[in-house]
């Protein structure tokens, strides 16, 4: 007797895409678990053309105004239009490296204590070096499943979680509460915290596999950081005791080793580089509270989300 098989929505926040977005809708479109629907949330009607989703019948655009994006509040939308008892959240950027990413995230779901399971995230091919030993840093080949006791050991790490590519199961993202309404950043390991707390882990599903890099500038790479703290300052209960700062240095410096031991010293100084931005958009972050709304503004990656907290 066949089993049926499970129902599974993809989720995708969009905004001005480009062809990776075309890529990674072929590439859902071509899985051998392949998703019930493909819900996308386009942010700026003008931005969308038809021709992306051609040839992906399963797929379904709704659009919100720039000023409504949120990033807790949309996925938040998704998933109450999530019919399905698995939600794969996903970024328009990120490209299935094979076609087997959504049932290696299905099969760690099988585990009934997991809540959430994120993928592995791989460099796009021509990335800078530096780039490309960070992401595989962050993103092992080991898989690992994660509950609170790991918190003692791995720190921040334990609840780490991405919305790049993460499947949740339904029940219990409703059961925990799902994302904050407002979030700047951080919705995913804001509820990977509150999964721990209850009891539940977080699955790190190294053989389900995304394409996803960034080649930031120095200025964005900051705003990022700006927002990350923002993030964390506003949410003590999740973030409260836990130090960043601590992994952060520890990834630099085995960053340094690798470019040292591999003949790639000239790359050091991008290294620091990125780092000093990193950690100065970071630090400001962190003391958001005594800044002035102009400064704010020049600041984060995230205006309207300042223009809402006004409100």
């Amino acid at each position: 007797m066949r089993h049926k098989p499970p129902e599974i929505d993809v989720i995708i926040t969009v905004y001005k895409p480009d062809k990776k977005f075309r890529h990674l809708l072929i590439g859902l479109h071509q899985q051998t678990l392949p998703p019930s629907r493909i819900i996308l949330i386009n942010t700026g009607r003008r931005y969308w053309r038809k021709e992306w989703i051609k040839g992906i019948p399963e797929a379904e655009v709704y659009h919100v105004r720039e000023n409504e994006y949120d990033h807790g509040g949309t996925r938040c939308m998704g998933a109450e239009l999530s019919t399905a008892a698995f939600m794969v959240f996903m970024t328009q950027d990120a490209v299935p490296a094979d076609e087997r990413l959504l049932s290696r995230l299905y099969h760690a779901m099988k585990d009934t204590q997991v809540a959430v399971a994120y993928a592995r995230q791989l460099p796009n091919s021509g990335s800078n070096p530096v780039d490309a030993y960070i992401r595989r840093y962050n993103y092992p080949k080991e898989s690992r499943k994660k509950t609170k006791k790991d918190m003692n050991t791995l720190g921040i790490k334990a609840f780490f979680c991405s919305d790049v590519c993460a499947i949740y199961r339904k029940t219990e993202y409703l059961l925990l509460g799902g994302f904050p309404k407002r979030a700047i950043f951080n919705e995913d390991m804001i509820f990977a915290r509150k999964a721990l707390d209850a009891g539940k882990a977080v699955y790190y599903a190294a053989d389900a596999k995304v394409y996803h890099s960034h080649q930031d500038t120095a200025m964005q790479q900051l705003r990022r950081n700006f927002d990350l703290a923002v993030s964390q300052k506003q949410n003590p209960q999740v973030f409260a005791g836990i130090s960043s700062e601590t992994e952060g240095i520890r990834m630099v410096k085995s960053a340094a080793a690798h470019l040292i031991k591999t003949n790639q010293g000239h790359l050091l100084p991008y290294l620091l580089l990125s780092s000093a931005a990193k950690y100065t958009g970071y630090l400001l972050g962190s003391h958001y509270e005594k800044m002035p709304e102009k400064l704010i503004r020049v600041l984060t990656g995230n205006k309207y989300f300042w223009w809402k907290q006004r409100k």
